[in-house]
């Protein structure tokens, strides 16, 4: 029998186990996916947990959950994997496979920017972790007045418009508490604007200005002076704050590095943009984020290129060439307050548009423009994740990107 081990059990890793389950004969082929725990956390609900829109309990489940009983679920860290021999070393035993999937995804290095660490969990918070999400809840609980700086470290980081949300909702949470006129809110972006796309960004940029957010852009971060509240760029430009909400440099798993399987010490994979054939390894495929994919480190992208993973790996397995499909597609709702929201679609080619989605002249979904509809098809996303996404089930979006409905110059 054939053996295909994954690597991860989060979004990408139990979406691609289950849809491969389906299609792989079982007197063929086992599947093991490896995690270090039980816990599967439905990560864009971490955004809504400072806000006390969510509570932590609503957003996590058990990983066990969501696995096929036919697929052997191990909880165990992975300590190594030998690329000669094709085996997945854990802490208790070890795993030989034919083919290997990596969907590590990142982790937050607080420790790689001099002196956040020194304020990290105190006055420097995060919400792309649970723990960090918790943490910051009670933080903005008690903040009253003061300078609220959010600060991206650099790029690439999971879900680049999860800081324009952010910056949104705290609009809007210290304007219904009527704290509003106390409270500075700043954005401080590596990006010469708000967004990584010139129509979404002067989109967004612009609600930046109509809810009296300031945005410094352009701004290298060095350090983190956590005694004296202030970050520092590169250049000496200092900016002071009360409550710091950090994004510090996203990094892929360690022991990716340690094996040889990541390009570099950043620890992700050299993936194929268009095939998600690991470029360097032999019987490797890269889904999630730990891929080296020039698009958004994203669920939907995780979604939309499992599609063509498991159809390249199943033409791999019968000897077929593999099809250049992937092509970068993603989409976002954006949380912009008030129970209001944006989306936007895009992929390699083309940026965000605007128009209806994703029914053309319908919608009901509107593309780079705020409604009720928007926010409402964010907060039901959510029974979608549990209930179809990542258990393997078609869903009705193609994985490649429709220019209909999308309004060109």
């Amino acid at each position: 029998m054939k053996k295909l081990v994954i690597l991860g059990a989060g979004c990408a890793g139990t979406m691609v186990a289950n849809k491969l389950r389906k299609k792989l004969n079982k007197s063929e082929w086992s599947i093991t996916i490896i995690d270090k725990d039980d816990q599967h956390v439905y990560q864009p609900g971490l955004l809504f947990v400072p806000f006390g829109i969510y509570k932590p309990e609503e957003i996590v489940r058990s990983r066990s959950e969501f696995i096929a009983r036919d697929i052997n679920f191990v909880i165990d860290e992975i300590v190594g994997v030998d690329l000669d021999k094709q085996v997945v070393e854990t802490t208790a035993g070890s795993y030989e496979y034919d083919k290997i999937i990596v969907c590590t995804g990142v982790s937050l290095a607080p420790e790689e920017i001099p002196g956040l660490v020194e304020g990290w969990q105190k006055i420097a918070f995060d919400f792309y972790t649970l723990p960090g999400a918790i943490n910051l809840h009670r933080a903005m609980r008690d903040f009253k007045s003061g300078k609220l700086v959010l600060n991206i470290a650099e790029f690439p980081f999971k879900c680049p418009v999860a800081p324009l949300e952010f910056v949104y909702l705290a609009d809007a949470y210290f304007t219904e508490r009527g704290l509003r006129d106390k409270i500075d809110i700043r954005l401080v972006t590596p990006l010469p604007g708000a967004f990584t796309k010139p129509k979404a960004s002067a989109f967004f940029s612009q609600l930046i200005e109509e809810k009296n957010i300031n945005i410094t852009s352009s701004y290298d971060l060095a350090e983190v002076d956590c005694t004296n509240k202030k970050i520092i760029s590169a250049a000496g430009d200092e900016i002071e704050f009360d409550l710091l909400v950090s994004i510090p440099p996203n990094v892929g798993a360690r022991v990716l590095v340690k094996s040889g399987v990541a390009m570099d010490e950043i620890g992700y994979v050299k993936t194929n943009n268009k095939t998600l054939k690991a470029d360097n390894h032999e019987n490797m495929f890269v889904l999630g984020d730990a891929t080296t994919l020039p698009t958004s480190k994203a669920g939907s992208v995780a979604h939309f290129s499992a599609e063509v993973m498991v159809d390249n790996f199943l033409r791999e397995i019968n000897g077929e060439e593999l099809k250049e499909d992937f092509d970068g597609h993603a989409n976002c709702f954006i949380e912009t307050g008030f129970d209001k929201a944006a989306l936007i679609d895009f992929n390699y080619d083309y940026e965000p548009l605007p128009g209806k989605f994703p029914l053309p002249g319908l919608g009901p979904f509107s593309l780079l423009g705020e409604s009720k509809a928007n926010h409402w098809g964010k907060m039901m996303f959510k029974w979608v994740y549990w209930n179809k996404l990542v258990s393997g089930e078609e869903m009705p979006l193609e994985a490649q990107m429709s220019l209909a409905g999308k309004v060109q110059d």
